[in-house]
């Protein structure tokens, strides 16, 4: 399975006769079609809000999150540690080259039983250059990928890969502060849990949250993703979407499942649905990873917009077999797969509808009960109150968390969820665009190192 391959040929056909069969319920009825049509599409917010409420009782009812693993394993005590490999590619990085440097130099884990691959692309020059001009430790080892297409995340840990010596693979980014006992708290955690553990997610976090509106919102999305949603989705058995960064692979799992794919922009989030697939777990560990947030629209659109092409492509890809799918997860988990990548992409896309629907009534000086029969006022209400519980249960969440993480003052910054997400529908739009002009472009974040300064 691969996105090198848009939409197979069955696809085509089905998406085709959906959008057939809805033009002509709306030729032949109108009303009745733009009635059913805002039902459907309200149920992507009552998904998420479903997810975000699981996530909330996840919250409230794990008291020691800060000690715990989640997902049902277990954590060893070892007296021999695995051989680790952490990989960390690197695209026009050179800004931040010494500080993350440092910050691998600072892991506490036997250096024999480590290796560090700085994996670059052949045309950059100044990454290596600024490597070799850091303090390099015996374990690191600076590896140039040849040149060729497509020039991804993915293709560059593929390639790194092949020279890895450990059990566990670990993949970080250019701008990333692990903390230094992550490598054997996910060791411990691998360790305990059998060969049925493929993979374990760090906990990321933001250092540099108060910089920008951009920087705010990204610090609220990351602490409600990592403290409570992807801990709650483990807890139910649905498979996680992958952060990018910080994850710690069984390296017999990630071969057998084949690694990543190149051609998909969002390798992670994929890489994790192929690991449900085999039947393996993922599991989140209390470990935190402080990186840094885009500050400014045009970065936080580019990634954003790469993120949201990249859940398509995905999507895409492990649809084109539903019977398949839901054989392979089994039915919990399909649910959970709908909900969670089915439900953000179509939510995103929507989400605009419910203004401009209200902006049309308004501006025809009537209410919407004066526009249209009792049963389609309630068809439009519950779909505008399902955005509203969407909206209120992400800034519940959101809070809630902060306060875990000792950031109450972003609270106050939830206000803007409204905005921040019309922002995500534009994104949304753009990725879709994309999917079918520039699949496989990669839109490159760009890292300066603001505010690492003040990590805890």
């Amino acid at each position: 399975m691969s996105a090198d391959v848009l939409m197979t040929r069955s696809q085509c056909i089905a998406f085709a006769s959906v959008a057939g069969l809805a033009i002509a319920l709306w030729i032949a009825a109108p009303g009745f079609a733009g009635t059913l049509g805002f039902a459907l599409l309200s149920l992507p917010f009552f998904c998420i809000t479903a997810l975000r409420l699981a996530a909330l009782w996840h919250l409230s009812s794990d008291e020691g999150s800060k000690t715990t693993v989640h997902g049902q394993v277990a954590v060893a005590d070892l007296e021999t540690w695995p051989a680790y490999t952490l990989i960390v590619p690197l695209y026009r990085e050179a800004k931040v080259a010494e500080a993350l440097v440092r910050s691998l130099g600072v892991l506490d884990y036997p250096t024999d039983r480590l290796q560090i691959l700085l994996v670059t692309e052949q045309e950059d020059e100044a990454t290596r250059q600024a490597l070799e001009g850091s303090a390099l430790t015996k374990s690191m080892k600076v590896l140039t990928v040849p040149a060729g297409v497509p020039r991804t995340k993915p293709r560059a840990l593929n390639y790194a890969l092949t020279f890895a010596t450990g059990e566990i693979v670990a993949i970080y980014d250019a701008e990333d502060a692990p903390a230094p006992d992550q490598l054997k708290a996910a060791a411990r955690a691998m360790r305990a849990s059998g060969n049925r553990l493929a993979c374990v997610q760090a906990r990321l976090d933001i250092y540099n949250p108060g910089d920008t509106f951009f920087t705010r919102q990204f610090t609220l999305e990351y602490a409600a993703l990592f403290f409570a949603l992807l801990p709650a989705y483990a807890r139910l058995g649905f498979p996680l979407p992958l952060g990018g960064t910080s994850n710690h692979f069984s390296r017999e799992a990630l071969e057998r499942s084949g690694g990543w794919d190149p051609f998909n922009v969002t390798e992670d989030a994929d890489l994790g649905l192929r690991l449900a697939r085999l039947g393996y777990k993922v599991a989140v560990v209390p470990s935190d990873t402080w990186e840094e947030a885009p500050a400014t629209f045009a970065q936080w659109f580019g990634q954003r917009t790469r993120w949201i092409k990249g859940w398509m492509q995905t999507y895409l890809v492990h649809m084109r077999s539903p019977a398949r799918l839901w054989r392979d997860l089994g039915s919990s988990a399909f649910l959970g797969f709908q909900m969670i990548f089915g439900g953000l992409i179509l939510s995103a896309l929507v989400h605009p509808l419910f203004y401009l629907v209200l902006a049309f009534h308004l501006a025809q000086g009537a209410p919407l009960s004066a526009a249209v029969s009792g049963w389609e006022v309630a068809i439009y209400g519950a779909y505008g109150l399902n955005v509203l519980a969407s909206y209120a249960s992400a800034m519940v969440l959101s809070a809630a968390c902060a306060r875990r993480r000792d950031k109450p003052w972003l609270a106050r910054a939830t206000l803007g969820l409204p905005v921040y997400w019309l922002m995500i529908s534009g994104a949304a739009y753009m990725a879709g665009a994309e999917l079918v002009r520039r699949p496989y472009h990669w839109a490159k974040t760009t890292h300066t190192g603001s505010g690492r300064e003040t990590m805890p």
